[in-house]
């Protein structure tokens, strides 16, 4: 951050008064800009034993499957992030369960959130950031091709529960050499 977003002026990096980290402060105004984590959310969406993945259209990560999940809009719930992500992704309705896991990658100032869904339909498609999507079973995920290691660790977390009859809420911190996100 260069300028500041009240007035124009330019900012610097220095400790605020009553703080302890270095932020963008305002030369002219004052104003303290804080930058914090992004939030990613999305949903395992479940139809009977397969799950929907989709084949990104974007960078990063062209080619390559993801589950319906993106950035957390100001306004909305977390809920309701899942939900909108996973219908303009894949135009796909769901039915929200609970909160599966949650994965922190604090080297790029994110945190990924997953829900447990079930697909109202199999109504669904491509959306504008999606080339393709799919069910799949278990044994038929392209693990691979999966397009960031979030992904990954929440699917074999979704898989062992499912096999062990029980879900458990999950949290897992990646770091930078085994991040891929």
């Amino acid at each position: 951050m260069k300028f500041c977003s009240q007035c124009g002026q330019p900012v610097s990096l220095s400790i605020p008064e009553g703080d302890n980290l270095p932020r963008h402060v305002c030369q002219r105004c004052g104003a303290i800009h804080y930058l914090n984590p992004k939030l990613v959310i999305g949903c395992i969406a479940e139809w009977q034993d397969r799950i929907l993945l989709c084949r990104r259209s974007i960078a990063p990560r062209y080619g390559l499957w993801t589950l319906p999940a993106g950035f957390m809009e100001n306004g909305e719930t977390t809920r309701q992030a899942a939900a909108r992500e996973t219908l303009e992704e894949a135009c796909a309705r769901v039915e929200l369960g609970a909160l599966f896991s949650v994965v922190n990658i604090p080297h790029i100032n994110q945190v990924h959130l997953f829900y447990r869904a079930r697909l109202l339909d199999t109504g669904f498609s491509a959306g504008l950031e999606t080339l393709e999507t799919a069910l799949f079973a278990e044994q038929e995920v392209p693990w691979q091709e999966l397009a960031f290691q979030s992904v990954t660790l929440c699917l074999r977390a979704y898989f062992s529960d499912r096999r062990a009859g029980r879900f458990m809420f999950h949290e897992d911190d990646l770091r930078p050499a085994t991040a891929g996100a």
